[in-house]
Formats: C-alpha cells, structure tokens, sequence
C-alpha cells in the first residue's frame, strides 16, 4: 500500500459512503495533498511514518498556515490514519498529536442600516441582472443561508406554507452532509425573488436548450458560481463604501446576530441555521454580550 492509493480510497470512502459534499472533499483532498507533497520532498515510505515525522509536518506547516488551518489539516490526517488503521492495518502515527489553541474570534456582523444599504445597492438602473443580485442578497440575509447552500437552491425548492391562515413563503436548503432544513421567507426576500423570478429570470434561462433547474442562474442561463454569488456581494459593499471585507458569510453572521438581538430563541437560531449542535450558536450570543457591555460602559455613571 502506498500513500497515493491510501489516499484515493479514503476520498472514495468520504465520497460514496459518507456522502460528502463537493466542497468537503475538495478540502479535504487539498489537505492530503500538501501532506503527501511533504512525504515526497522527505522521500518518506508511507508504512514508515512515525509520530516524529508527523510532528516535524506539524512544525513545517505551522510556518505558513494559521493556527486553524493547521488545525484542520491535522484533522484531516487522524481521520485519514483512522481509515487506513482500519482498511489496511496501517499503525496511526497521529495519536499523540496535540491541536493549537486558537484564540476565540467572535463572529463579524454588519449593522442592519448596512445591510439594506448594501442590498438597495444592488438597485442598477438599466441592468437586468440587478433584480437578481438584489434577491440573492435578499435571501443571504432573510435566510442565513451558506454561499453554497445559496447557489444550491432550485425553483422547486421555493415554496408557500399556510400557518395560521396566512401564506408563508419558505425555501428548503441543503446543508453540510446533505441535511435539509425549511426556512421562512420574510416579505422583502419575497417581493424581490417574485420580481426576479417573472421579471428576468425567464430572459436568462432562454439562451439554453434545457432550462436550468437552478434558482440563481448566471447571463449564460446556467447555475450562478460560488465565486460569482461572492462577487455579487463584493459589487455591494463597495457601492456603499464599505472599507472592511464582506464576504456572503458576513450576512449569515448578521442574520444570527439580529435574530438573536431582537429576542430569538436560541434553539430557533440553531434550527434556522442548520447547526448540529447549539454550542455552536452560541458565539453569537458573545457579540450580544459584547454589545451590552459596551453600552453599560459608556453610559452607567458607575461603570468607570
């Protein structure tokens, strides 16, 4: 067994049995690489790598990498060696191998006044695509969607819910592992995907011969890139001036952060944003407290 064909069956085993996501696996394939450009340079035999060789890997990456990044890419290594313990009763050279600590960073949120002004300035007087970047930012915000789930939406997945006698649009997200979750659609997201949906969207899925059955398409009529929904974002933070980077995960922190501002429940946080576990949710409520203490400070007469 050689590290080539380790690595091969690993990626087959995240691909058909586990059932991870493109993305996922292009991580996950780019940490393994860097790993074997590493064995390769040391002229390393795969069956011969000990804890000291992997510590000396940890030390070089560590050089270039952040602490997360090397954090994931260690990750990545002891769930490989786990696989290949099992498949081929290869000994796990990562058993001792100690993760960085990383200091805490809390979540970046925009105001709510910077993002409508980011989505109104999506509003291009004579550009057809405008009405659909204006709905994408719509639902980046009125979903907290991932940029990934985002592009990943179909026509079909819009939909109505009648709650209490009242029609409540939704539109189901696929998420990490492939888990669906349904999230409601306020009226701004609405109205803006209604405006996109009848009013350009037709015009731009004609160029193909098939409809497309993606929801955000691009000027070719086929399903809108990752880099291109990241783009559209970009276009809009810097229409309005905005110094700081703004990237569509920025508007899903935002989301988190004023639903839980506004007195959100934290387990309806969680649910909306399709966490496994609401640990995870609860760095928002951080940057709540942060605020609370920020406003005590600067205006209790006793708090100097």
């Amino acid at each position: 067994m050689n590290l080539e064909l380790a690595k091969q069956s690993f990626l087959d085993h995240l691909r058909i049995e586990r059932g991870l996501s493109t993305n996922t696996l292009v991580s996950y394939q780019r940490d393994l690489e860097l790993f074997a450009a590493y064995v390769a340079r040391r002229g390393a035999k795969f069956e011969a790598i000990d804890s000291l060789f992997i510590e000396e890997f940890h030390i070089e990456i560590r050089k270039d990498l952040a602490p997360s990044s090397t954090n994931r890419v260690e990750s990545t290594l002891r769930t490989f060696y786990k696989y290949v313990g099992t498949e081929f009763a290869i000994a796990n050279p990562t058993l001792n191998l100690e993760t960085m600590k990383i200091p805490r960073k809390l979540p970046k949120a925009l105001s709510v006044n910077q993002i409508v002004t980011m989505i109104e300035a999506a509003d291009r007087p004579g550009i057809p695509t405008s009405l659909r970047d204006r709905a994408l930012l719509e639902l980046l915000y009125g979903t907290g969607a991932r940029v990934s789930e985002l592009i990943g939406i179909n026509v079909l997945d819009v939909s109505s819910t009648s709650y209490d006698g009242d029609e409540i649009a939704t539109v189901k997200l696929r998420g990490k592992g492939g888990k669906e979750r349904i999230v409601p659609l306020g009226s701004f997201a609405t109205k803006a995907l209604l405006d996109y949906q009848i009013r350009i969207r037709p015009s731009l899925i004609s160029k193909q011969k098939k409809a497309d059955s993606a929801l955000f398409v691009n000027t070719r009529g086929t399903r809108l890139s990752r880099q291109s929904a990241w783009q559209i974002v970009l276009d809009a933070a810097t229409a309005v001036g905005l110094q700081e980077k703004v990237s569509p995960h920025v508007f899903r922190h935002s989301y988190a952060t004023h639903l839980l501002d506004g007195g959100a429940d934290i387990r309806v946080v969680q649910e909306l944003l399709g966490h496994a576990s609401v640990t995870t949710t609860q760095i928002y409520t951080l940057v709540t407290i942060d605020k609370i203490r920020e406003s005590y400070s600067s205006a209790h007469p006793r708090a100097q």
